[in-house]
C-alpha cells in the first residue's frame, strides 16, 4: 500500500517516465516531417500521461485487491487511448 511519501516519490518517477516517453516525438521530429507536435501537443500529451498515471497511482493505493488494480489499468488505459485517438484523429466525430 503506498503511503503519501512514497505517492509523492511515485508522482517523481512517473513525471520522469512521462518526460522520457515524449522524448520520443521531440527525437522523431528531427528525422521526419510525418511527426510535427507543436508545443501545445507535448503539453495535451503530458498532461494526459501523467493524469492518466496519478489516477492509476491513487486507485492502486486505495484498491485492496489485485484484480481491482488491474481492471482499473485497464480501465483508465482504454480512456486514455480514447481521448488520445479522439484528439488526433477523430475517431468519434
Amino acid at each position: 500500500m503506498l503511503t503519501h511519501s512514497s505517492l509523492g516519490r511515485s508522482a517523481a518517477w512517473l513525471a520522469l517516465a512521462v518526460g522520457l516517453l515524449l522524448l520520443i516525438p521531440l527525437v522523431a521530429m528531427r528525422f521526419t516531417a510525418e511527426v510535427s507536435w507543436k508545443p501545445g501537443d507535448f503539453v495535451l500529451a503530458g498532461a494526459l500521461l501523467f493524469g492518466a498515471g496519478m489516477s492509476y497511482l491513487v486507485v492502486a493505493r486505495r484498491a485492496p485487491r489485485r484484480m481491482q488494480r488491474i481492471a482499473a489499468a485497464l480501465v483508465i488505459a482504454f480512456l486514455l487511448v480514447a481521448v488520445w485517438a479522439e484528439l488526433a484523429v477523430g475517431i468519434f466525430s
